[in-house]
């Protein structure tokens, strides 16, 4: 038990000499130091930019919110039906066409030539070369090709507007050039 008791008296007085506060002055010191140099730096908010309204003024183009539209979805109005019906039933009568299956953003016109005086446009579908005349058909909105020029393809298409109704529109592919 003795010799428990030596080497424990030997160690005792370095761990109470570890454990004294003499660095911590020198800390203490070192924080206010820290804490007078230190400046906060908050940058000020930038003022906000200011809202300027603007009238909605599309003259001549239906009203989004116009009650005669939507009474007239509600109503059942068969004339309207009819308009429909008339524009879209010889689209659903015809046989289809290939190039019908695949969205006009996915297609690319690279080039135009004439072949014995009708214009004929060649269009780009997934690595593949198409050759194009008027009255063909193209894209998912039964797009009938109705003029080719040397630059373009303009297309007549029958799509949805948003109140459900089948309209009419003109769409066009132009020519991409250098484009792979």
């Amino acid at each position: 038990m003795k010799d428990f008791r030596i080497p424990l008296l030997l160690t005792l007085p370095v761990v109470l000499t570890a454990c004294s506060p003499g660095g911590e002055d020198e800390l203490r010191q070192w924080i206010i130091e820290q804490r007078a140099n230190t400046r906060a730096g908050v940058t000020p908010l930038s003022e906000p930019k200011k809202f300027i309204p603007e009238l909605y003024t599309q003259d001549g183009v239906m009203d989004p919110f116009d009650p005669l539209k939507l009474t007239r979805g509600s109503d059942g109005d068969t004339t309207h039906a009819a308009e429909n019906a008339a524009l879209l039933a010889p689209e659903l009568a015809r046989r289809k066409e290939p190039l019908e299956a695949f969205p006009l953003d996915t297609m690319a016109m690279v080039g135009s030539l004439n072949k014995t005086g009708t214009p004929t446009a060649l269009l780009r579908v997934e690595n593949l070369i198409y050759q194009v005349h008027v009255g063909n058909y193209l894209g998912q909105n039964y797009g009938k090709v109705v003029q080719i020029t040397e630059n373009s393809i303009q297309l007549r298409e029958i799509a949805q507007d948003a109140a459900g109704d089948w309209v009419e529109r003109m769409a066009s592919l132009d020519l991409q050039e250098g484009k792979k």
